[in-house]
């Protein structure tokens, strides 16, 4: 062990006189009882449940068209002979199969690229706004800027725009790349586009209209006055100008089917879709679903992975188990990643619904698939969340003879679920069991063994666990300090987190978060540490931090003498003073608090081109002119 690392073992010793110290805790195996299950080839969940895995081992079989293209061109380089294969075997492809190819190539912005090209250029297919759009956020990378410029030149030409989400996505990718010059230039070419849309004036004068007031004959009749040329474009950017009101954009959607002439397809379908999809639309939107499924015409991927996202964030986990259950069942399969993720969202409540986790497992594997490790995971963690541990085992003994040992990701969530469960002796326990199955706990199990104990206010524990961790030969982080300095302060051990962070960063080197320090300053200001407070603001600027000046302002016009001002005004400064507006806004602090004659004192301790600043000088002028005048 290093010397760092035995000195802050040493220095954990301040904790005898903030927490009870005891030996690490010792239970009964967890991770062991798995491994005394007979062999299972299948899982059986509790009655409650009521639902099976089938067979793990299945091959994934491709039928559907869209399925097919896409093997096909995930199989072969681009080629001539690839293109004619294609242009035998599929004539025609339709826009929800385009949007499912393109989807699943959005990692590979070449090969998306060569089928797009292949697909307008040679197959007929007439891009949608949409088609665009996606094409957009798969070539907005560095190595393939060249074709996305190509792309928004032609989506323009063809009279179509980028919508703000696209933009925004895309924008921001850019600016992560330090991409600065297409930064500027996309931004430009947005603004242009959207000036020269002469479809989006119109488009807002007739949500205008729509929106003005409830659906009636009236707003028919002034809707047919403004003789509008109806177009698939034309109606989506209708659309998400009433994103806002749900049910007028149906109803307008509807009159456009009913009165209009206008027969809705696959693109207006999906566009509708995506807006409805919300809380207070969602009777409307599983009508809409029906709707469009009697019509013929299927929800794409592109839309079903943008609503299940709303779902899953909205909470509302019903619905996108459903919609995926939907999905599974049509040409459009969603993929292993976002089966995963729709696991992972039903775990984060606070009480998994088993019931959709099984439903979600069924529905992935009735089709077909092999249960991946992601999918293993996502059961796993929803039945150690729930508190299920019997399940949990079990579930890690099906996946064990699939071929997938635990690793830290399994471990991990069991001691949630068990710190969860408040069974924290049997949590310490789980990382033996780690260790003695050649599984070395990693900084993420550390962390949510002490976040558990932190939850369950044993800080004591929490501690121990800590110094167990270094002892290992792990290297806390930022964010494990966090969560024990947060600890701490739950417990308003004040003095006790203060003592941990600066030994932490002393001793380790360690880079707190900036949220920790202004957490921790404003805990110590609260218990009047301003002393404290100081030597936290002074490591934040030695770690290149921004200053914290707030909290100290406040304190110190209410409670600090002229002599913490000044030495709050040497702790702000980067060179030799700080800035001119530091010194202003303590000054109108003290005035605020009527503490008129320190001010005064402080300024005869101010740098000489201070006290001549005009704001400074207006500012203690206006005041001696009101104490005059009273």
């Amino acid at each position: 062990m290093n010397r760092a690392k035995a000195a802050l073992l040493k220095t954990l010793g301040f904790a005898n006189s903030l927490v009870l110290t005891r030996s690490y805790v010792t239970t009964r195996p967890i991770c062991s009882q798995v491994t005394q299950f007979s062999h299972l080839s299948h899982f059986h969940s509790d009655q409650s449940c009521g639902f099976h895995f089938l067979n793990t081992h299945q091959s994934l079989f491709f039928s559907s068209a869209p399925n097919s293209v896409l093997q096909l061109v995930l199989a072969n380089q681009w080629s001539a002979e690839l293109e004619n294969e294609l242009s035998e075997s599929y004539p025609s492809l339709t826009h929800d199969a385009v949007i499912y190819v393109l989807k699943k190539l959005d990692k590979d912005p070449k090969k998306a690229w060569d089928f797009f090209n292949w697909v307008c250029e040679k197959n007929g297919f007439r891009p949608s706004s949409s088609v665009f759009n996606l094409m957009l956020g798969v070539l907005g990378h560095k190595d393939s800027m060249k074709q996305f410029w190509i792309t928004l030149r032609q989506m323009k030409e063809q009279g179509f725009y980028i919508d703000v989400q696209t933009y925004s996505a895309i924008a921001e990718r850019l600016k992560k790349g330090k991409m600065n010059n297409d930064v500027v230039a996309f931004k430009h070419f947005f603004e242009r586009m959207m000036q020269d849309n002469a479809t989006d004036e119109v488009a807002k004068k007739v949500a205008d209209v729509v929106s003005g007031s409830e659906w009636s004959a009236g707003i028919e009749k002034e809707l047919g006055e403004l003789k509008i040329t109806l177009s698939d474009n034309f109606i989506i950017r209708v659309l998400k100008e009433l994103r806002i009101c749900p049910s007028k954009a149906l109803s307008f959607f509807h009159w456009l089917g009913q009165s209009s002439g206008y027969e809705h397809n696959t693109i207006t379908y999906n566009a509708v879709a995506r807006i409805i999809a919300q809380a207070d639309s969602i009777g409307e939107f599983w009508s809409v679903i029906e709707e469009m499924k009697g019509a013929g015409h299927e929800l794409d991927l592109d839309t079903y992975i943008k609503i299940t996202r709303q779902f899953q964030k909205s909470k509302m986990m019903e619905d996108a188990v459903k919609l995926y259950e939907l999905m599974m069942d049509g040409p459009y399969k969603p993929s292993v990643q976002d089966c995963s993720m729709l696991l992972r969202s039903i775990s984060a409540s606070d009480k998994p619904d088993l019931d959709m986790v099984f439903r979600v497992a069924k529905k992935f594997e009735s089709a077909g698939n092999t249960l991946s490790k992601a999918v293993y995971d996502g059961i796993h963690r929803s039945l150690t969340s729930a508190g299920s541990f019997d399940e949990a085992e079990k579930i890690t003994k099906v996946m064990r003879n699939a071929g997938y040992e635990p690793d830290n990701i399994t471990y991990s969530q069991l001691v949630f679920g068990l710190c969860k469960a408040k069974r924290l002796e049997e949590s310490c326990k789980v990382l033996d069991e780690m260790e003695a199955n050649g599984c070395v706990p990693d900084i993420m199990t550390w962390t949510i063994l002490i976040q558990g104990h932190c939850a369950a206010n044993e800080v004591d524990t929490a501690l121990v666990c800590f110094a167990k961790m270094i002892e290992k030969g792990c290297d806390a982080d930022a964010d494990l300090l966090d969560v024990l300095i947060n600890g701490f302060l739950k417990q308003r051990k004040i003095e006790g987190a203060y003592k941990l962070l600066v030994e932490m960063v002393n001793m380790t080197r360690l880079r707190p978060w900036q949220a920790t320090y202004k957490n921790l300053i404003e805990n110590l200001l609260e218990v009047r540490k301003l002393d404290e407070a100081f030597a936290l603001l002074h490591l934040m600027k030695k770690q290149s931090y921004p200053p914290y000046p707030e909290p100290f302002v406040q304190y110190i016009s209410k409670f600090g003498s002229v002599e913490d001002a000044a030495e709050f005004f040497k702790a702000l400064s980067v060179k030799e003073y700080p800035s001119s507006a530091a010194y202003v806004h303590v000054f109108k602090s003290f005035f605020k608090e009527g503490r008129d004659s320190e001010a005064k004192e402080l300024l005869y301790k101010c740098p000489h081109h201070i006290r001549k600043l005009g704001e400074i000088s207006k500012l203690f002028g206006s005041t001696e002119g009101k104490q005059t005048a009273a």
